[in-house]
Parts: structure tokens; C-alpha cells; sequence
């Protein structure tokens, strides 16, 4: 039984029912590394071993690294979930999973809150502390529960419903440089994400069957989405510019993939110059949905084009046109009709 330095943290090495165990302590310190092994020693000995030693010496920094290689990597955009455990460990950092209590976490919220955050972005937060802990408990086998399911999501009253007019599109494009413009339209006219659309690869693009495949969505699932001509003619004039240094589709003018930074920075001061105010590239598929619904195209099949699994977040755009479902209410004037000839020909036959 003793200890060994794994990267920047000791490690503990024992036999236990005949079985080799390696554990990290979680720290870097020697002399706390000694004392944590001095515990695992007395839970060995007293028999309390499996049910304190994981929780008790592994570290919150741990359960984040691990999170972020084996989870949050395969994500479309990894980046938030990065940015998600960075603002998470500055508050549990050092501590270890064992006391990471509902209490600890509800004095988190409170902190994000005085930092200005809005509910929806202290729930993405708690989301992923969940989700970390959910991994730790039934696949890791870290700690017996999770302390983030005893705490209360916010709720949220931020959902937008917001999306270009004509006009506003003519004036947008008309203040996008020419990367932009293509970038712009390829999101107008497909719905996907900005995500989605930076990691879209020529492999995913078949100009045969007029698709293209999102190989990363938010639910971690491939969809193939078809794609109009409008897109097409985006496609074939990305493609007479291409470089064997890259397969990305939408990428830097020295043929590196695009930073999401990058992208935002020029769509805001097209926005500007558009004079066009409270839009976010995101809205470019609020945009997209919308339109297909004021054109009658039936929400299932807008619900598949988005990639949303439930139809509950696709229902959000059937108010914009109340047409389709004027055919219910007019199934009354029929069986109206029907009632009063029937009431007729019942009092023809009577006399």
C-alpha cells in the first residue's frame, strides 16, 4: 500500500480482496495524499471501504475532467460545456465530491444570480453539475447520489420569438461581407445551428441526392436534412475554393476551421450596420421555422427539419398560422348543415 505521482496528482496503489486498486487522491500535496491513504487504511480495516472511499477522495476537479473527455467532447459544440465547468470548478474546486452538498449548490445559484445571470443560463450550468453526477453515480460508481437532484431547476421566461422580415433580410445580407452572405443563407435556408454549421464536412454534403448530414446535433444524434437550390448554388460556389488542408465546409480564409467567436463578432456588426436590433444568429432558425409554418408546411414535418425529438419545442411555431387549423372549426358549418337538412327531410316525412 503506498503512494505514486500520476501527472500532478498522487495516486494510491493497494491490494484489496486479492484485487489491485488504484485510486488519485485528488491532490498534489504530499502530506495530504499520506493522510488520505492513512484514512483508506482505517476503512479497510473497519470494513467501510466501497461505501466512503470514492466520494470521500475524489475531488471535484476530477469529476469535471472526466466529464469533459468522456461526455462533453462528443457534444456539437464542446466549447459551452468547457465554458459550463470552468465557472463551476472556480466555485467547487478542491473540494471533494463528499461535500458537494444541495446547500453548497443552492449557495452557487445565489452567487451566479448576484453575477447577473439569467435562469436559463444558471440552468445550462446546473445541468451539466447534474449530468457530471448522474455519470459519477451509475457509470463511474464515484458516489451514491446525486446532490444536484435535491436542488431546483429556475425557471425560465426567455424563450424568443423572434425572426427576420423581408425587408430585414434584404438589409442583413446587404451588410454581410461575402463569406457572410454565403454563411447567412446556408442558415436560413437549412435551420441548423451554428454549431452544425461549422463542423459541416464535404463528406456530409451529397449534391446527388440534394443533402447534407449533421453528424453532431444538440441530441448527439445524425440527421440528414434536404436541402433547396438556394443552399445548393451556396455549396457549389464554396466548393470551387477548396483546400486539402481542411474538410470543412465553412471555414477561415487560410482554410482553418472558424471560430464561433470569430463568426458572432462579424455577424453583430453586419446587425449594426443593418440597423437592425434584438437578433441573434440563433434567431436565423426561429427564422427558418417560422417561415415554413406561415407557408402551411404541417409541424411534423418542420419538427424533423429542426432535429427536436419532442414536438412540444416545434409547437412553439404553430400559432403563426392559425390556417391550418381552420379546417377543424369549419367541420362545424358541415355538421350544422347536415343537422338542419336532416331535421327537414324529418319534418317532410311527418306531414
Amino acid at each position: 500500500m503506498g503512494l505514486v505521482k500520476r501527472g500532478k496528482y498522487w495516486c494510491m496503489r493497494f491490494t484489496y480482496h486479492g484485487r489491485q486498486v488504484r485510486r488519485s487522491t485528488g491532490t498534489a500535496d504530499r502530506r495530504l495524499a499520506e493522510a488520505i491513504l492513512g484514512k483508506v487504511r482505517a476503512q479497510i480495516i473497519e470494513g467501510r471501504f466501497f461505501e466512503t472511499l470514492e466520494e470521500r477522495t475524489r475531488t471535484f476537479d476530477e469529476l469535471m475532467e472526466r466529464y469533459l473527455t468522456e461526455h462533453a467532447a462528443k457534444k456539437s459544440e464542446p466549447r459551452h460545456y468547457h465554458g459550463y465547468a470552468k465557472n463551476l470548478t472556480t466555485f467547487f474546486g478542491g473540494r471533494t465530491l463528499a461535500e458537494i452538498t444541495p446547500k453548497l449548490i443552492a449557495e452557487y445559484k445565489a452567487l451566479r444570480y448576484a453575477a447577473g445571470l439569467k435562469p436559463a443560463s444558471i440552468n445550462r450550468e446546473l445541468a451539466s453539475l447534474k449530468k457530471a453526477f448522474n455519470l459519477a453515480v451509475r457509470e463511474w460508481e464515484w458516489c451514491r447520489e446525486n446532490p444536484v437532484s435535491k436542488v431546483s431547476m429556475e425557471r425560465e421566461n426567455n424563450k424568443r420569438d423572434r425572426w427576420l422580415s423581408v425587408e430585414e433580410e434584404a438589409q442583413l445580407l446587404q451588410g454581410c461581407a461575402p463569406w457572410l452572405h454565403q454563411l447567412v443563407m446556408f442558415a436560413l435556408h437549412t435551420g441548423m445551428r451554428m454549431g452544425e454549421i461549422l463542423e459541416l464536412t464535404w463528406r456530409g454534403v451529397d449534391f446527388s441526392r440534394r443533402t447534407v448530414m449533421v453528424v453532431r446535433s444538440k441530441n448527439g444524434e445524425r440527421r440528414t436534412i434536404p436541402v433547396n437550390e438556394t443552399v445548393l448554388s451556396v455549396l457549389r460556389q464554396k466548393s470551387k475554393v477548396r483546400s486539402l488542408r481542411t474538410d470543412v465546409v465553412f471555414c477561415s480564409h487560410v482554410f482553418t476551421s472558424m471560430e464561433s467567436g470569430h463568426l458572432r463578432r462579424a455577424f453583430r456588426l453586419a446587425l449594426s450596420k443593418a440597423h437592425i436590433d434584438d437578433f441573434h444568429f440563433h434567431d436565423l432558425r426561429h427564422t427558418f421555422a417560422t417561415r415554413l409554418v406561415q407557408a402551411g408546411v404541417d409541424l411534423y414535418k418542420v419538427q424533423r427539419l429542426l432535429g427536436h425529438k419532442s414536438p412540444i419545442m416545434t409547437q412553439r411555431y404553430a400559432h403563426h398560422y392559425p390556417e391550418s387549423l381552420r379546417d377543424g372549426v369549419e367541420t362545424l358549418d358541415r355538421v350544422g348543415t347536415l343537422l338542419v337538412q336532416s331535421a327537414g327531410s324529418s319534418m317532410a316525412r311527418g306531414m
